[in-house]
């Protein structure tokens, strides 16, 4: 198989910095945040459906509504730490795993 080079091509730190600024500035500090939320929402999105659950059976397990776990995976609702470790330990039966970069 032989592979094609496209110069056109571009990394996604690059793309990003095109469009957000360099790593730093404020404007992709603002982005590297809110994309920190998107992606809370989309990893526990991903592990319920792991998990065989629908919205509503992963919100009963721990108390919340269909609307309420709906709206932490679209990024529309903020969810407290606590929150969130409820619903992946006692709903997921997962673990949260935090790092904090300096």
């Amino acid at each position: 198989m032989k592979k094609i080079k496209n110069n056109s091509l571009t990394s996604l730190d690059d793309f990003i910095s095109k469009h957000h600024g360099k790593r730093g500035t404020e404007k992709r500090e603002e982005f590297e945040a809110g994309y920190e939320v998107f992606k809370l929402g989309a990893l526990l999105h991903d592990a319920r459906i792991a998990k065989g659950l629908t919205q509503e059976q992963l919100g009963a397990k721990v108390g919340k509504n269909k609307s309420y776990i709906s709206k932490i995976e679209n990024d529309i609702k903020e969810i407290r730490l606590s929150t969130l470790q409820e619903i992946v330990t006692v709903g997921l039966g997962g673990r949260v795993n935090l790092t904090i970069d300096l």
